[in-house]
């Protein structure tokens, strides 16, 4: 089982295994890393972007080279390669959590229970609360389900498929520090630039696919592919604007506007400024969508793998695509010894090859006409070293 396969099913035991048990209340791995991520700020923290650099390449660093070694110490067996690529995946995504978060806010919502939305809504976003009626809640809610499709499932998934299990705990880790110091804060504003620029790097294919995919998934293909092409790159993230837009025209809502993080309030720009306001039942019609979008998401990394695995191997062996890589190489015909005998040095005949598998015998010394073989194995009998004695 080549590298490709193994990434396919171990993807989609992971993404099976986080719709089934979702994310552990203790010791997840992520939280953890979250830990010692800061740790390592506490110990480097300078108000410089040099410093800040060199933390996001301890943590994120480390963690794709922690993949690596494990990736390495398993490489012989395609079994246990698979299942850590299924752990490595079900650690990694978190389409579950995001799921259950979102819906739970809207239950609160949906029993008039505000507080108790603005309780949990910090679990989801890092918007304030408490600067949101009911309808911004949902709005919130609806634009962090759309954020996390491609920040927690389908952007690890491409990530995984280009790099395997260091791509997938690379990723993470990038998007991770990013939410931790990539914000601008006092604190961050300087430290924290090296993890957003290069979160956005990371994050760039994983919005474009999102972005794609829910147009093709969504109720509205036209209209999310309009928001997309008209409202995506005037907000001011460059790989939040094509998923947030392209949700907000595939549900037919309006997302962007006003809000306030930590006290900061932010003027974005309205995407898919044609459709209504979002209503709380859109909570959970955005969270069907990212269902949509995250299996569309494994099926497309996947079958690229495979595909490209395929590729690689054609052109490393010289043959086309048509010819599957599996199938045994043509065996080589044996060639015959295409090398003459020896023409005997009194000028007679060659003799007729003998039964003893084609081998010519060898000219007697005396000049006379070789015996004809011998019923012994085709093998000749020696010549008398005396004439007239008798072998």
């Amino acid at each position: 089982m080549g590298a490709d396969r193994v990434f396919a099913y171990g993807a989609a035991a992971g993404l099976l295994g986080d719709l089934l048990l979702g994310d552990p209340r203790r010791g997840h791995p992520v939280a953890a890393f979250g830990r010692a991520a800061g740790a390592v700020e506490r110990v480097l923290w300078r108000d410089h972007r040099g410093w800040g650099a060199l933390h996001t390449a301890v943590c994120a660093g480390g963690a794709a080279a922690l993949g690596v070694v494990a990736a390495r110490a398993v490489r012989t067996s395609p079994t246990a390669s698979a299942a850590l690529t299924g752990i490595a995946t079900w650690s990694v995504v978190g389409g579950t959590s995001l799921a259950r978060e979102a819906r739970a806010i809207g239950r609160a919502l949906e029993s008039g229970d505000v507080e108790a939305a603005r309780a949990r809504l910090p679990h989801l976003c890092g918007r304030d609360p408490q600067a949101l009626d009911a309808d911004g809640i949902a709005r919130a809610v609806v634009e962090s389900v759309a954020e996390n499709t491609s920040d927690a499932v389908v952007g690890a998934l491409v990530w995984g498929a280009v790099a395997g299990v260091p791509g997938l705990l690379g990723f993470r880790a990038v998007n991770t520090l990013d939410a931790m110091v990539g914000h601008k804060s006092p604190r961050h504003r300087r430290y924290g630039w090296a993890s957003a620029r290069l979160d956005d790097v990371a994050g760039w294919p994983g919005a474009r696919l999102t972005a794609v995919l829910a147009t093709v998934a969504g109720g509205d293909p036209r209209g999310a592919l309009r928001a997309w092409r008209e409202d995506a790159d005037r907000h001011p993230s460059p790989n939040a604007g094509p998923v947030e837009a392209s949700f907000a025209g595939a549900l037919g809502v309006r997302l962007g506007g006003t809000l306030s993080y930590g006290g900061r309030v932010e003027h974005r720009p309205v995407l898919n400024g044609d459709g209504r306001a979002v209503q709380v039942g859109d909570i959970d019609r955005a969270v069907r969508l990212s269902r949509r979008v995250s299996w569309l998401a494994l099926g497309v990394c996947a079958g690229a793998r495979l595909l490209g695995g395929r590729l690689l191997t054609s052109l490393k062996n010289g043959r086309g695509l048509a010819t599957p890589p599996d199938s045994p190489r043509p065996a080589r015909t044996r060639r015959k010894d295409s090398r003459l005998p020896a023409v005997p040095s009194n000028g007679s005949p060659l003799p007729a090859a003998a039964s003893n598998g084609g081998r010519l015998p060898a000219a007697p010394p005396n000049g006379s006409r070789p015996a004809a073989a011998a019923p012994n194995g085709g093998r000749l009998p020696r010549t008398p070293a005396t004439k007239g004695r008798t072998s």
